[in-house]
């Protein structure tokens, strides 16, 4: 019997991949140092562990409402309001099974055979995959190392058809750490409403910003912006609730019926006791979530520090997220104990045998040039880990 033709085409998640490969060398008693999270190396904070356990303790451990409990939604409305000056009604929330179930749902209720979104290269593994799912095709647009990898009007103009649909804006960005300013949004939601675009709008990391530079919704810059844009966030990486599958989407009342309807027949509600966890993260204390910003921050500012000190390596340094892109360009080509590092994921392959650390090669991203390590794990475990990259350089 054949199988499905589109999920045949679906490409496997890299980073998943190279991660779980990584924890296999582990078990197995290797040494390994993994960059390649895309998760904090925090415990979930204890004022949302025992929400979690008194929900349980409570009895709410039956069904939801498809869209999420109603105390999640407006704790959800708060925060929008409160922290990007957003103004929505519950009917226009959506709480899924994480960030990525929400993409999924908004491509699925927009996109008809054929629709085109453009995505900013390097981008998220899954932007592609879930574009294609949902019967679309997703259209690449190349960026700049030396203008931050950052979406700009020119390289949109370039990119953009008759089958523009809708395009994909993720800032604070992964995997390049970009954040994006308020002229910056102008200019693209400008872009948008002249091409007739949904925006989707990918704030995940929103909280993980270091210094000046404040995370700004892109649906905040106007009025057509706001009606234009689905803004797409959670509770994984603010909250290091990774594992607890809460993310949540706002738009408009149409998307989200159809969203919502979509997601009845898949998931149903997400998890009813995450739900309960998640308002105590986003209404409680955030005492936390600063802690651990400071120590992102300064992670970052080593690990961009050492790269930039190897010969031939070279990095931005990330405005936001907690990953660092870093440049191979002058190294691809050249050998180490007779083999040719011809692509990053060559690199990527040759330094997990020879020196036991694990990174993500940028052809996940598609930027072959590059390879992209986490700062979401420990000092001494950042410190261990580029020692052994930069002997692994020299060597090359």
């Amino acid at each position: 019997m054949e199988l499905s033709k589109k999920a045949k085409q679906i490409s496997p998640s890299l980073t998943l991949d190279i991660t779980a490969k990584a924890k296999k060398m582990k078990a197995e008693g290797l040494d390994v140092i993994g960059f390649g999270a895309g998760e904090p190396d925090f415990n979930t904070p204890k004022n949302i562990q025992d929400a979690a356990i008194k929900a349980i303790l409570d009895g709410k451990t039956k069904y939801t409402a498809t869209s999420g409990i109603i105390e999640l939604k407006q704790a959800i409305i708060h925060k929008l309001k409160n922290d990007n000056n957003l103004t929505y009604i519950p009917a226009q929330i959506i709480v899924s099974t994480g960030a990525k179930q929400c993409l999924a749902n908004v491509f699925q209720s927009i996109l008809n055979p054929g629709d085109e979104v453009l995505i900013g290269v390097p981008y998220w593994v899954s932007y592609p995959e879930l574009v294609k799912l949902a019967d679309g095709e997703p259209v690449y647009v190349q960026t700049e190392e030396i203008h931050k990898f950052k979406l700009t009007i020119e390289n949109l103009n370039r990119a953009i058809t008759s089958k523009s649909k809708a395009i994909v804006l993720n800032s604070p960005n992964n995997p390049t750490g970009t954040v994006y300013s308020k002229e910056e949004l102008i200019e693209i939601a400008d872009f948008a409403k002249a091409n007739n675009l949904f925006i989707i709008s990918d704030e995940i990391y929103e909280k993980l910003v270091y210094g000046d530079n404040g995370h700004i919704s892109i649906a905040s810059i106007s009025e057509d912006a706001y009606s234009r844009t689905i803004v797409i966030n959670g509770v994984s990486k603010a909250y290091a609730m990774t594992g607890w599958r809460i993310g949540y989407a706002a738009a408009s009342t149409e998307l989200i019926a159809l969203m919502t309807n979509i997601q009845s027949h898949t998931t149903s509600n997400p998890s009813s006791i995450a739900q309960y966890a998640s308002v105590e993260a986003i209404n409680g204390q955030q005492d936390d979530v600063h802690i651990m910003v400071e120590q992102f921050k300064h992670r970052r500012d080593y690990m961009v520090e050492r790269i930039n000190s190897i010969n031939n390596l070279s990095c931005l340094k990330p405005e936001g997220a907690f990953y660092v892109m870093v440049n191979l360009s002058k190294i691809l080509n050249k050998s180490i104990d007779g083999e040719i590092i011809m692509d990053s994921l060559q690199f990527s392959d040759f330094l997990l045998k020879k020196e036991k650390v694990a990174v993500i090669p940028g052809i996940a991203f598609g930027a072959d040039n590059f390879i992209r390590l986490s700062y979401a794990t420990s000092m001494e475990n950042i410190k261990n880990g580029i020692d052994r990259i930069e002997r692994f350089v020299e060597n090359i």
